[in-house]
């Protein structure tokens, strides 16, 4: 692996939980209440970006490569997967210590 893929998977991991570890919206609006619904458009926000990212990448690397339905589906469970940690911590962790 090259380091241009350890940066990229390293901005996944960020843009896949910083949705669940602030309050304001995109990191820039402010909200007096963040639902999930939020969250949700964050995440898919943050996975466009990533895509953009990685599709940048493979092409000036060379050619890019056909991709199809299966590839996304595993890159979208890894996306999610990544936004695991502070999914737990926003919605299990973090609301049992506020009691």
């Amino acid at each position: 692996m090259t380091v241009s893929m350890y940066i990229l998977l390293l901005l996944a991991f960020i843009f896949a939980n910083a949705p669940f570890l602030t309050p304001r919206l995109l990191g820039i609006f402010a909200l007096k209440h963040k639902h999930f619904g939020h969250h949700l458009l964050e995440l898919f926000t943050g996975f466009g970006i990533t895509a953009g990212l990685a599709y940048l990448l493979e092409s000036r690397a060379g050619s890019v490569h056909p991709q199809g339905w299966e590839f996304y589906a595993v890159a979208v469970c890894l996306y999610l997967i990544f936004a695991f940690p502070a999914f737990v911590r926003r919605y299990f962790w973090h609301g049992r210590n506020r009691e």
